[in-house]
């Protein structure tokens, strides 16, 4: 725009005279510096509007120690929160998956033998396999020995009662490890996120009223960056507390198949006999286990 108005002052000045040539070849030079000189101011306050926008950056960098410990915290409890839903989701499919194996092999099994030589074979690494591990060695030890110490006084089935009733405790309590710091993130980190809002709402309204002339853009944009802390905290605190329910109920079905087996495996070693008369049905499948009372 400024070379087309210097283009044309050159061309007015040029039919008129020389004399009037030049000094509109200088107005033209003037507006031209002029204009430039103005527009440089411009761009730069529109960098600095840019660069000064709001959003979570802006309203970390502009609070105060409280405000950035806050949003720390936040952070942290995030972390651990999607770390243990990561670790403890590939557990519990790694387990799943281990027990299903298992438990086919175990009732598909001949013999209390042939179980005892697939998990020295392949370990016990799995509750299903842990608990018939143990409960067979304590079978057979206190068949053989009876009762050495005072912790396997009582009779045989007592002694594989109180076993059997320790693994599943021990299965219980590592199943369960984690869930109580997804509890506490998910109950804790709203009103961690609150706490920041507050905080930097109180601020924000210390510094609008040591200034003059208020208006609603001042307001607004200090007000809305505070409330970015409790929208971090709903962000914390959802996938810890919908974590923490899946994980629950997924506890709960599978120890209540542990105490099932359990069930099952008490009543085989304490009479020798199968659960059902005949064949032993498991998982659709009919299969059947020999009985070795004592073996």
């Amino acid at each position: 725009m400024l070379d087309l108005i210097g283009s044309a002052a050159l061309t007015l000045a040029q039919a008129v005279g020389p004399d009037a040539a030049l000094a509109a070849a200088d107005a033209a030079a003037t507006a031209v510096a002029t204009g430039a000189a103005k527009a440089v101011p411009m761009v730069l306050d529109s960098g600095a509007v840019g660069a000064g926008g709001q959003g979570v950056l802006h309203f970390i960098g502009q609070s105060d120690m409280v405000g950035k410990s806050l949003f720390v915290f936040l952070m942290l409890m995030s972390l651990a929160s999607w770390y243990l839903i990561l670790a403890k989701g590939l557990t519990h499919l790694r387990i799943r998956r281990r027990s299903r194996k298992f438990l086919s092999e175990f009732w598909a099994a001949s013999s209390l033998e042939q179980v005892e030589n697939e998990i020295s074979t392949h370990g016990a690494e799995e509750p299903f396999a842990h608990l018939a591990s143990h409960a067979i060695h304590a079978q057979r030890h206190h068949t053989r020995y009876g009762a050495l110490k005072l912790e396997e006084s009582g009779s045989t089935a007592a002694f594989v009662t109180r076993t059997i009733r320790k693994v599943i405790d021990e299965e219980t309590a590592r199943l369960e490890n984690g869930l109580t710091v997804l509890a506490s993130v998910g109950s804790t980190a709203p009103f961690v996120g609150l706490f920041g809002t507050v905080w930097g709402v109180y601020h924000a309204l210390l510094s609008i009223s040591m200034t003059d002339g208020v208006t609603i853009n001042r307001i607004a944009g200090p007000v809305g960056e505070a409330l970015i802390m409790t929208g971090l905290g709903l962000a914390v605190a959802i996938p810890a507390v919908l974590a923490y329910n899946a994980f629950v109920r997924v506890n709960r079905v599978y120890l209540a198949q542990l105490d099932a087996f359990a069930h099952d495996l008490f009543t085989f070693l304490t009479t020798g006999q199968q659960v059902t008369d005949g064949s032993h049905e498991r998982n659709g499948r009919t299969i059947s286990l020999a009985s070795h009372r004592g073996a």
